[in-house]
């Protein structure tokens, strides 16, 4: 984090970001200062815990995530997963990640994500994963209610 925080604290014509906050804390035990401050929130291709938390709602992290959010923030998640090691089918998405989603405050729905809007994402790493091995992709998309 401490490179990123310095990135970040650069004047903003050598790519620096005046609103910038850097957190470590689980989403489920989140600060309450930031409790309603996020417009918007991102999570661009989580791995390990958080990608379990996302893919595989867990309630107590999507209430820290709903938490951080401004009433109207927009969500925007973008994941992906081997099928081969994971369950996650697109009927799945349907009758339990959303729904999930919902009963968090999230006005959420699915949808693939090819290669092309994964490579568009605009980092290193989705551009790499977007030449890399047979993956599905998912973006829940959607505004805190």
């Amino acid at each position: 984090m401490r490179e990123a925080s310095l990135r970040a604290a650069r004047k903003p014509a050598r790519g620096g970001v005046p609103n910038a906050m850097f957190v470590r804390a689980p989403a489920e035990a989140l600060p309450e200062e930031l409790t309603g401050l996020a417009t918007r929130l991102t999570v661009l291709l989580p791995w390990g815990s958080l990608l379990d938390a996302v893919a595989h709602p867990d309630a107590g992290v999507l209430a820290g995530l709903r938490g951080l959010c401004a009433p109207g923030a927009d969500l925007h998640i973008v994941m992906g997963y081997e099928a081969a090691e994971d369950p996650l089918s697109p009927d799945l998405l349907e009758r339990v990640v959303v729904p999930a989603y919902r009963a968090a405050g999230f006005d959420a729905t699915v949808a693939p994500v090819d290669r092309v809007e994964l490579k568009a994402l605009g980092t290193s790493w989705s551009a790499r994963l977007a030449f890399g091995r047979d993956r599905r992709y998912w973006r829940l998309s959607g505004a805190a209610v």
